[in-house]
């Protein structure tokens, strides 16, 4: 009969190392996040960057943050819709977004409440059920009617000055990871999402 084999401390650390969400959100933050139905996200400056690479054909290059794309595909799992509004249009961008199963976009549209108005009248919904995040000027009429309003670290600071949450990483950088956390927290289910990759 061999033996039993000894655990190591790093093994045992592992072991009894706690499941339980290292996340926390403020209470009144999380009261204003309930019942999110559908998240609004601008582009430029919140799912990237905000820099344009642009070849010697002219074509534009985007940098996207893999924690956001996780974050967006988490959302929908919860049952929440993100919708993309954007000023600009390029092939990069669709393929993201068809990537991550985002279905709701509108493209090349500054003009971007009548975008969010279409979008929650195809899914049956009004602005209590909505959460937007953007980083500047022309994101301002949607994120001022929506229930929960977010802006990125390095948004411009008339926008952070209208957002009920400004986001500790900035824009490109897991910003909108943040306020898809904030939103699976307040819907309860990010302890269960989370449980299924810590197991």
């Amino acid at each position: 009969m061999s033996p039993p084999r000894a655990t190591s401390p790093a093994a045992l650390s592992r072991e009894t190392r706690s499941s339980a969400p290292a996340l926390n959100f403020a209470p009144e933050l999380l009261l204003k996040a309930q019942g999110i139905r559908v998240a609004f996200f601008d582009v430029d400056g919140v799912l990237t960057d905000g820099g344009l690479y642009m070849s010697e054909d002219g074509e534009t290059l985007k940098r996207f943050n893999i924690l956001d794309g996780l974050g967006l595909k988490l959302l929908q799992k919860a049952g929440i819709t993100p919708a993309v509004i954007t000023g600009r249009d390029s092939p990069v961008l669709r393929a993201r977004l068809q990537a991550l199963g985002i279905t709701h976009a509108h493209f090349g549209t500054e003009d971007k409440r009548p975008a969010a108005e279409i979008t929650l009248q195809v899914l049956g919904l009004d602005w209590s059920a909505a959460a937007a995040m953007g980083d500047d000027w022309p994101d301002l009429p949607v994120m001022r009617r929506a229930a929960l309003s977010c802006a990125p670290a390095n948004a411009h600071p008339e926008v952070r000055a209208q957002a009920d949450h400004v986001t500790q990483a900035c824009g490109g950088q897991g910003a909108a990871r943040e306020l898809c956390d904030l939103l699976l927290v307040a819907s309860g289910r990010y302890a269960g999402l989370l449980q299924a990759y810590t197991q």
